[in-house]
């Protein structure tokens, strides 16, 4: 029993027309209408939307949306969360709606990361339609991986893996501390977990095309769009994946990748020494207009 993948991502943002054309003219996902007229709905693959960007007052992280398999897995993942002495909280039905799904709950992990845990994906049968991109690796995987921060993130590592079932696959240090990555299906980690001051946050996210051709035309997407590189193309030591990372519009890492190394059975855990065996060289984000 366990966390099956990384369904969703919700965000609130202060610059909702940026992330029009980031999601839907950059990365090229598939906008579609939701229940909400003023939010940003946008699809992936058969699955309901996999990102919404709400209007807000601040830009922030306001769900991560993991799949658990039916209902009665969601009520043990419930009582364990539970039993680790956090608050969990029951969706509405008009919520679970909202978001597509049979059923989902509500809690803050260790970090203060919101996140949420469903079950039974609302399928409409409308083939998604992404004409910048062969098409997304997703299905048992999920839509891809984040990055997380927590002050105590030794403590919200332990809760993913003890709690909530996930497989640590490997660790790296820095001079801010250790960063662990964990996986729960073949994808070699769906989520990561970084050491930071403060209330947790979203760091980082992934997508994965499926050809080495979506990566380069994405580049050259970003490129033309004039959305500012965080890390260039390179090759990661970890999960091998091909990519090449921008800064969204709320300086949010994200990642465009290809060829992500599948992990089907547990392996001993590791530690990386270096991010990338090749390029990723890094550029600061925009400094904000004055």
């Amino acid at each position: 029993m366990g966390v099956r993948s990384l369904g969703y991502l919700r965000l609130e943002s202060t610059d909702l027309e940026k992330w029009r054309r980031f999601g839907g003219e950059f990365l090229g996902l598939m906008p579609v209408e939701g229940p909400s007229s003023d939010a940003l709905y946008f699809r992936m693959d058969s699955y309901p939307a996999r990102i919404v960007v709400a209007p807000g007052a601040q830009d922030r992280m306001t769900a991560l949306g993991f799949e658990v398999l039916d209902e009665r897995e969601l009520a043990g993942l419930v009582a364990a969360v539970e039993k680790a002495g956090i608050k969990v909280t029951a969706g509405t039905e008009a919520e679970a709606q909202e978001r597509r799904v049979g059923g989902f709950v509500r809690f803050n992990d260790p970090g203060a990361n919101p996140v949420e845990l469903f079950y039974g994906p609302i399928l409409d049968h409308v083939p998604v339609s992404t004409p910048l991109v062969s098409g997304f690796v997703t299905g048992d995987m999920g839509f891809g991986h984040a990055i997380i921060s927590a002050e105590d993130a030794r403590g919200t590592f332990d809760f993913y893996v003890n709690v909530l079932g996930f497989i640590e696959r490997n660790t790296m240090r820095s001079p801010g501390g250790t960063t662990w990555f964990m996986g729960c299906n073949p994808r070699h980690h769906t989520l990561g977990v970084t050491p930071m001051p403060g209330p947790g946050r979203l760091l980082h996210f992934m997508v994965e095309g499926a050809e080495l051709d979506d990566v380069g035309l994405a580049l050259d997407r970003a490129t033309k769009a004039e959305i500012p590189m965080m890390h260039s193309l390179g090759k990661h030591t970890n999960d091998h994946m091909v990519s090449f990372y921008v800064w969204s519009p709320e300086n949010y890492a994200v990642e465009f990748g290809w060829n992500g190394l599948k992990v089907p059975e547990p392996v001993p855990v590791y530690e990386i020494t270096d991010g990338a065996f090749w390029g990723h060289h890094f550029s600061p984000p925009p400094m904000p207009a004055s």
